[in-house]
């Protein structure tokens, strides 16, 4: 199942990081580790942040994704299962059968 996981990254540790010299290094390592579809870094809220997506087959697997993350770069993150458009598709008589029958 594919998650995107969202992490800000605190203004401090970020800018400890980068002082170090060790803030790229540690993304890097992090995302390596996650062997994400896809991962994107942004101003988040005025800060630092990413939107990392990832495949999990197992909620056990969250920990290994989310410790670096907190460990690492002192990150608060939010992880929400996502659907592509064909997963989309796939669910749509579902959505049809919830509309006919709450809408």
């Amino acid at each position: 199942m594919r998650f995107m996981i969202t992490c800000r990254i605190p203004v401090e540790k970020g800018n400890q990081l980068a002082r170090a010299g060790t803030l790229g290094s540690t993304i890097q390592s992090i995302v390596e580790e996650m062997k994400p579809e896809v991962a994107y870094f942004a101003d988040m809220e005025g800060g630092r942040g990413g939107y990392i997506v990832v495949n999990m087959d197992d909620a056990s697997q969250i920990p290994a994704m989310a410790e670096p993350l907190f460990l690492g770069l002192g990150a608060s993150i939010q992880i929400h299962p996502v659907m592509t458009p064909e997963d989309l598709g796939k669910a749509s008589p579902a959505i049809e059968q919830a509309a006919k029958k709450y809408g």
